[in-house]
């Protein structure tokens, strides 16, 4: 059975930082793409980085320079540092799983989705 688990979400003020953190089970987790998804209420879900199986990261505009997505393979863990955050980056955070070859920001190129942790930026 597969999981995906997040963690390390919270609310934080504006210019803050957090980490989150998912932890993938019944998966060879270097076989994988890797990424991070964000939904706030009455938005659709976007793919905001991705990592692929040799560590490669991408980002869309909106987070470059300020999140940076990172994997350890050992531990089956991907990882978001979110660096100045700010009021737009609320949202429910997903990581993904997945296979099969597509433009990393598309959902169904991924086979797995964790639950999400929620991340609420507020002064």
């Amino acid at each position: 059975q597969v999981q995906l688990v997040e963690s390390g979400g919270g609310s934080v003020q504006p210019g803050g930082s957090l980490r989150l953190s998912c932890v993938a089970s019944g998966i060879t987790h270097s076989d994988y793409c890797m990424a991070w998804f964000r939904q706030s209420p009455g938005k659709e879900r976007e793919g905001i980085a991705g990592i692929d199986s040799d560590g490669s990261p991408s980002y869309v505009d909106s987070v470059k320079r300020r999140f940076t997505i990172s994997r350890d393979n050992a531990k089956n863990t991907l990882y978001l540092q979110m660096n100045s955050l700010n009021p737009e980056d609320s949202a429910l955070y997903y990581c993904a799983a997945g296979r099969t070859g597509g433009h990393w920001y598309t959902q169904n190129m991924y086979d797995y989705w964790g639950q999400g942790t929620q991340v609420t930026i507020s002064p």
